[in-house]
């Protein structure tokens, strides 16, 4: 149902919903030409103090309005100093090593022998370790045959350390 345009006069629709009030629960209805000289004369703090008015901006920002001044002071310092300690402790945080896992020194000396970091996966490491014995496998090296046998033992002795560690068979 379209209603008459609220303002004394006018015999357009009326389109446009105005508040009547701060409550927001009457409203008059206007054709857009007065709707928009309505809202540019309408305040919805007019007839507020500036306390009142702050009042219902917390409320509105954060769902009730401020009791304790005094508290409500003090909880911002805390946050300000929360912050304050976040910041100036992220640049020593962002410079510490990263710790290292304590991993047996088996471990450890076969993931050095693999060249590859603490933190590798089961997978990095079978990747590599097919890399590593297809070019130190004695049949398929091409450089001295000894050395070649020497380097695979430890390869595949590194590889049991490491199946047994990630418990693979």
């Amino acid at each position: 149902m379209i209603k008459k345009c609220d303002h004394p006069g006018c015999t357009k629709a009326g389109t446009c919903r105005a508040p009547k009030s701060r409550d927001l629960k009457e409203y008059w209805w206007f054709c857009k030409d007065h709707a928009a000289e309505y809202n540019k004369n309408w305040n919805y703090y007019a007839g507020m103090t500036p306390e009142e008015i702050e009042e219902d901006w917390e409320r509105q920002t954060f769902g009730s309005p401020l009791k304790d001044k005094k508290q409500a002071e003090q909880d911002n310092k805390d946050y300000i100093n929360f912050l304050n300690d976040f910041i100036a402790g992220r640049s020593t945080f962002d410079k510490t090593p990263p710790r290292k896992a304590n991993l047996p020194t088996s471990v450890s000396g076969a993931l050095r022998i693999f060249e590859l970091p603490l933190s590798a996966s089961w997978r990095e490491i079978s990747t590599r370790y097919r890399a590593l014995a297809k070019k130190y496998h004695p049949d398929t090296a091409t450089s001295d045959k000894n050395t070649a046998a020497e380097n695979f033992a430890k390869i595949s002795a590194a590889y049991d350390i490491l199946k047994k560690h990630f418990g693979k068979k």
